[in-house]
């Protein structure tokens, strides 16, 4: 008998047993779940999302202008065509989709909206996952299954980083969070400043400046910021010729060897790259902008993510003078708006506080294994994906230097070459497992040389990354896609164990409870 299904006749008497949870219905879990449709066609499954609608970041973030920094044709699925012909798509067409490919695989049918999960519980004995689940109405169920997969992201829903500046309290206007963004405000013929400079401040000052009197970016230091076409050409130019998978296929590919080759070459000759990038800058801006104090940043291209502008379009405010950027610090709110270090002031009707997002760690929720408590920053990172000593977990974490999506397509086909290798070898329980000579490695941040605010805020949470194999976090789509892909499933960290009980066995524990109750 197949090991899960033999599996649900012993544990019938929870809540509901399943083969797989995928905890998280937004762009990574809805992959998910269809890769593991195709590849594990035979196993069951239900997706716990939080919220009371799928999309994940792209339902919740609702600020002028959200959009992606990544083209669609490597945030997109490696399965589903992206076939609109803006390349750096708006919020809303990312969510239709998401959508759209939920609706497409029947995977809306398997999702149970208002369920967040609580804790996880391992047990060995019975080699499942109990998850506690708080519903909506704060009632609390109990779902069972064997495999968890996470995709709930990396950060918290429901706080973003919010600094506490001296005197906000007195501020006589609204001080808005981009991850809270109120439905009524109205910014028509106001003046706004918007404090930070990563994407989510670089998407909004453009977009708000078409209604605002004046948008003012204030940022402490400089972000490398790159202008792409909002349309990718070849990508369009493919498609009115090509089938439509053929041409996403060659564009995507296309995109990824682009991609690799700008960021190798930023680590191999960041010098030339950061010359260029300035070139083009003063090319959108003119010989008598500072560049060097609004975007030469003291660190070199991709030791910190690079911001992407569609279309030069906040380039193009600053040239209209609707938008300005401003590099100070904050000495303190007052009642119009917000006075600088160097005595400056910035006057404004509305401050939005784009200054960040807090991570967390799987989301959120808690972890124990044979009833001890898991702590994650104890944990050694198996290939970015697991945690050393946590049976039957796997966790999605994309990329911080290309698209998300790239390497949690990989990961969700790795996870169902682990479940189809418990299949395979009889077996209930795959767990990565340190070796002794792997005892004594030297431990390393789980992400390493990215000292973007939001990561080292959060990083002692995350698990530690070892000097070698598997034990690292590679960062890398050529070496995650040989990894994940050609790399043997047995290969003497990923421990398979736990054998199925004897079809005898099994009867005797169904009677046994069957007695009990």
């Amino acid at each position: 008998m197949p090991p899960f299904i033999t599996r649900q006749i012993i544990h019938m008497s929870a809540t509901q047993d399943l083969d797989v949870i995928i905890v998280g219905a937004g762009l990574s879990g809805i992959g998910a779940a269809v890769h593991l449709q195709k590849s594990c066609p035979e196993k069951s499954y239900t997706i716990l999302e939080g919220r009371s609608s799928l999309g994940g970041t792209w339902d919740l973030f609702r600020y002028p202008g959200i959009r992606s920094d990544s083209d669609m044709h490597t945030l997109g699925y490696n399965f589903k065509p992206w076939r609109a012909a803006k390349a750096i798509a708006d919020g809303p067409s990312i969510l239709e989709y998401i959508r759209e490919t939920a609706k497409e695989y029947d995977v809306e049918s398997h999702i149970r909206f208002g369920h967040q999960v609580r804790h996880a519980a391992w047990d060995s004995e019975k080699a499942v996952w109990t998850v506690t689940v708080e519903k909506g109405d704060g009632s609390q169920i109990e779902v069972s299954a064997n495999v968890l997969l996470m995709c709930a992201g990396y950060y918290k829903y429901k706080t973003g980083h919010m600094p506490v500046f001296e005197g906000q309290d007195d501020f006589g206007g609204q001080i808005v969070h981009p991850q809270f963004w109120p439905e009524d405000l109205d910014y028509s013929g106001k003046t706004v400043a918007v404090v930070g400079s990563g994407a989510t401040a670089m998407t909004l000052v453009p977009a708000m400046a078409e209604k605002a009197a004046k948008v003012t970016m204030l940022q402490r230091s400089p972000t490398y910021v790159v202008s792409r076409p909002a349309k990718d050409w070849i990508a369009n130019s493919l498609r009115a010729v090509l089938p439509d998978n053929l041409a996403y296929k060659l564009t995507r590919w296309k995109n990824i060897a682009f991609q690799q080759h700008f960021y190798d070459l930023t680590r191999t000759n960041p010098d030339k790259v950061k010359d260029q990038i300035l070139k083009r800058v003063r090319g959108e801006l003119g010989d008598s902008y500072d560049v060097e104090r609004h975007f030469t940043p003291a660190y070199n291209p991709w030791d910190q993510r690079i911001c992407l502008v569609p279309d030069s379009d906040l380039f193009k405010a600053i040239r209209t003078g609707k938008a300005e950027v401003v590099t100070d610090h904050v000495e303190r709110f007052d009642a119009n708006g917000i006075v600088l270090q160097s005595g400056e002031r910035i006057d404004a009707d509305i401050i939005i506080s784009a200054t960040g997002l807090q991570l967390e760690v799987l989301g959120g929720a808690e972890f124990s294994v044979d009833g001890e408590a898991v702590d994650f920053s104890e944990t050694w990172t198996y290939k970015g994906i697991g945690y050393s000593g946590v049976p039957n977990l796997i966790s999605t974490f994309g990329y911080i230097n290309a698209s998300w999506t790239l390497r949690a397509d990989l990961i969700a086909e790795y996870a169902c070459r682990l479940i189809n290798e418990l299949d395979r070898t009889g077996q209930r329980q795959f767990t990565p497992t340190l070796r002794p000579a792997e005892m004594s490695m030297p431990e390393r941040r789980w992400i390493e040389d990215f000292p973007a605010g939001y990561m080292q805020r959060s990083l002692h949470l995350f698990p530690k990354q070892g000097d070698r194999e598997p034990w690292l976090n590679p960062q890398h789509f050529a070496k995650d896609r040989k990894m994940f892909r050609e790399g043997p499933i047995q290969d003497g960290a990923m421990v398979f164990s736990n054998p199925v009980p004897a079809a005898n066995d099994a009867d005797t524990v169904v009677a046994a409870q069957v007695a009990a109750e």
